[in-house]
């Protein structure tokens, strides 16, 4: 019944595992205390969990993806302790098996567990509201995808406690990651966390493509439409093209791994080079999903807080377009040293140089907007700015890595890890931060306190030089990258530095969960009774602040691409009355059910529990059935509700019409 699970399973030699147990059991328990307390669980279950409001199921995500920051940063704080002090005769606090289980984890945690589901959440929040749409095309989809992408952040949590995660690296590259070498739960926990988080995000590109393609709003030409969406669009469209690669990945090393087949192994015709190139046709898409939404984040900030029109928005969207082909162009630069032949290396070595020219183009852009404007140097502002200087320097590094002959001897160096840092740290992480701070006055009715999110700021771009500085100069020096352990002492300063860059990030979370707490508690003077609070340009600002749940009580036409601008200047008065009824989607719980039976059947089959795993799945089936017959998905507002709703935000936006 339990197949391998047993006491041997829980960690109790590892006193590290056990306090970050107690920890996490005592923190849980005054959560559920708190929750108790304050009467909420009626609400969270009601208006939350079973919500099938993008706007609300955007928060959720982004909520998912900042709790995993923290777990995730907390990886990297142990690594880099473990670095700084694990010279010569001492060898650290954690054991080797411990280490290589750490930073596997926070690979796989920080690019599908906290970039995955910010980004998500901020395209389920935002992109219907800048396109005129109530809602996303599958409303209960939407619900069962976030869903789905929880169960595989719970898959992964859970491997912390119960068994223990794979030591193969975030890619789990074969032969390592077969049963040969890794014959724990390891690796199986990692091929199903993701697997059912993948099928989560498979299934919101869907739904957010549909929403784009069919759901503009009229007069919302393609070439109308907002930056924001155009490149949520581009990263959507790499999300339905490269994610099942990753699915007929696993699935081959699931095969290899449970039915004994030889995929990936170098008897019996098998290849681990086909493992490799899957994992990278998968894998160099999935960096610019991330980064692209984050371009179009600093599109909309830069203009905003520069007082301009973006300046050449054609450019732009032409430039967004050929780097969604282009990624799908280069991804062998990922394994330059393993063969493929000097033929093959100069073509892909050549197209990962030419995909930094449209990458280029956007910097000037932004400068370009930048240039004679009114710039104000808000929090989402400075997020940019720091963006810019920062990832421009990741970009140059990766033009050099993208010449075979330089990468033959920086592949596996720490070269490389402070390359990809500085590209996803300062491309996607800081994007992410600045919508927060963007976008937050929109989801919330208040301004985020602007003390606490300069402090986060300086910490986090100050922390990040601090941290991936010293590992250029350690890669240039030829220290291998995912080392527990160094004979040399003379290299600890350098992991020193490191490390205190680590602390002042850390520092940089700790500001930026303070500047929600004292937002919170200081909202009524952070509030701008306007609804317009950074004089936004887009459709989504010509709403409430927060928006009802219906998004818009009138269908708005779009004149320009800077649609709520155009609005304003064009002095189009908003309806006032004359509203009529409006029917949306009802909530459900089929989607907590569904994905709750899809982590079970995932946990099972992780422990060759094969009577709970049969017994799951069929309950899936029967239950995504039953649901296909639910009718009854409408409800009811009042015309007279609409017109309330729609009196008062006229009144507060009228200062601005």
């Amino acid at each position: 019944m339990l197949g391998k699970l047993g006491l041997d399973s829980l960690p109790l030699h590892e006193p590290i595992l056990l306090a970050t147990f107690a920890g996490t059991a005592v923190a849980g328990l005054a959560l559920l205390a708190l929750i108790t307390k304050y009467r909420l669980w009626g609400t969270l279950w009601r208006d939350w969990f079973t919500s099938i409001d993008h706007k609300k199921i955007g928060i959720m995500y982004i909520v998912l993806g900042l709790v995993m920051l923290l777990r995730g940063f907390a990886d990297a704080l142990m690594m880099r302790l473990q670095q700084a002090i694990s010279f010569g005769d001492n060898m650290g606090y954690l054991p080797p098996h411990h280490y290589d289980q750490v930073f596997t984890a926070h690979g796989v945690i920080m690019i599908f567990f906290v970039a995955m589901p910010l980004i998500t959440g901020f395209m389920n929040y935002v992109v219907p509201l800048q396109i005129g749409a109530r809602d996303v095309a599958f409303p209960f989809l939407n619900n069962f995808s976030f869903w789905m992408t929880v169960g595989g952040a719970v898959l992964t949590m859970i491997s912390l406690f119960v068994g223990e995660y794979a030591k193969t690296g975030w890619l789990a590259y074969p032969p390592l990651s077969g049963l040969a070498y890794s014959p724990d739960v390891g690796v199986d926990y990692y091929i199903w966390s993701l697997q059912v988080a993948g099928v989560g995000t498979t299934l919101s590109g869907i739904n957010l493509i549909a929403t784009i393609v069919k759901m503009r709003a009229p007069g919302m030409s393609l070439m109308r439409m907002p930056v924001f969406t155009w490149t949520s669009l581009c990263s959507n469209v790499l999300i339905v093209a490269s994610f099942p690669v990753l699915t007929a990945a696993l699935a081959l090393l699931t095969l290899d791994r449970y039915a004994g087949t030889h995929f990936f192994t170098n008897e019996l015709g098998g290849n681990a080079m086909m493992y490799v190139n899957l994992i990278w046709i998968w894998g160099h898409p999935e960096v610019y999903i991330l980064v692209l939404p984050a371009f179009g984040i600093f599109s909309e900030v830069v203009a905003t807080f520069s007082g301009k029109r973006l300046f050449g928005y054609a450019s732009m969207v032409y430039a967004t377009v050929v780097i969604t082909i282009l990624s799908y162009l280069v991804w062998l630069h990922h394994f330059f040293t393993m063969g493929s032949g000097a033929s093959v290396n100069s073509f892909f070595g050549i197209a990962t140089m030419i995909i930094s020219i449209p990458t280029g183009a956007k910097v000037f852009n932004w400068l370009f907007t930048m240039y004679r404007g009114r710039i104000r140097y808000e929090p989402p502002m400075l997020w940019a700015v720091g963006f810019m200087v920062t990832f421009v320097l990741g970009g140059m590094t990766g033009v050099m890595l993208a010449v075979p002959a330089a990468d033959f001897v920086l592949h596996n160096s720490l070269f490389l890890i402070a390359h990809f840092h500085n590209v996803i740290i300062g491309g996607v992480l800081f994007g992410l931060l600045a919508g927060v701070n963007f976008w937050f006055p929109k989801a919330f009715g208040y301004k985020l306190d602007p003390f606490w999110g300069k402090c986060s700021f300086w910490f986090w771009q100050i922390g990040f030089f601090f941290a991936f500085m010293p590992l250029y100069v350690l890669g240039l020096m030829g220290v291998t990258r995912r080392m527990s352990h160094f004979d040399d002492a003379t290299l600890q300063p350098y992991f020193v530095v490191a490390a205190f860059g680590a602390v002042l990030i850390a520092l940089g979370i700790a500001s930026f969960l303070v500047q929600l707490v004292v937002s919170f508690r200081n909202r009524e003077r952070l509030r701008d009774v306007s609804g317009d609070p950074w004089n936004g340009r887009t459709l989504e600002w010509s709403t409430s602040s927060p928006p009802p749940g219906y998004n818009f009580a009138f269908t708005p036409v779009a004149h320009d691409n800077d649609a709520w601008w155009d609005m304003k200047q064009r002095g189009h008065v908003r309806p006032t009355g004359g509203f009529l009824p409006i029917h949306m989607p009802k909530n459900t719980a089929a989607g907590v059910v569904l994905a709750g039976l899809a982590t079970v059947f995932g946990f099972a089959m992780i422990w060759h529990m094969w009577i709970v795993a049969v017994a799951s799945f069929a309950a899936l089936l029967v239950s995504a059935i039953a649901h296909t017959f639910n009718y009854n998905r409408d409800y009811h507002i009042p015309a007279d509700e609409v017109t309330r709703t729609e009196d008062a935000r006229t009144q507060a936006l009228s200062t601005h019409v």
